[in-house]
């Protein structure tokens, strides 16, 4: 069936690709890892990658928002929210909110998680609570899933802070 040369030959063919597949991984860890040693390597090169932070920063974007655009972001806000004091919906009325207490008006039934938010409607607690409500405050009773577009949110806290009522 076989004879000797052939089982020479074929188990030579496999110890021969056995070491050409370790020299190549070899070969490539060195290429790859940038040292070649076993020990800690330095990263052979880097790829920089923009965070979810850079951008102008909040207070940029609120010193150039503009009240008209953010008119028209608070179309979504229309459905549970008026701009009319005393005029609340399924959420609390939005008239002067810019710079209220939070949790601050007496007919509405608030579930106490905006506190965690902060005590002032900031155009920075704001900002952050827009931002997603469920994570700024969990327990809310707001629904809404949040703005994602900084530019947004910049935009409709200038709305409200220019049109109280």
């Amino acid at each position: 069936m076989f004879d000797t040369m052939t089982m020479t030959k074929t188990l030579g063919a496999f110890c021969g690709a056995l070491l050409v597949f370790l020299l190549g991984a070899w070969a490539a860890d060195t290429i790859y890892s940038g040292g070649g040693g076993h020990g800690e390597a330095e990263q052979a090169y880097t790829i920089p990658v923009e965070s979810a932070a850079s951008g102008p920063a909040f207070a940029e974007l609120y010193a150039a928002a503009d009240p008209a655009v953010g008119e028209a972001v608070f179309r979504s806000c229309r459905s549970c929210h008026a701009l009319q004091q005393g005029k609340n919906g399924t959420g609390p009325s939005l008239y002067g909110v810019v710079g209220r207490p939070i949790d601050s008006i007496p007919d509405f039934n608030y579930s106490g998680a905006l506190l965690q938010v902060g005590t002032e409607w900031t155009p920075e607690n704001l900002n952050t609570f827009l931002t997603n409500p469920k994570a700024a405050a969990p327990g809310t009773k707001m629904t809404f899933a949040g703005l994602s577009k900084p530019e947004d949110r910049a935009n409709l806290i200038a709305y409200l802070a220019t049109n109280p009522g």
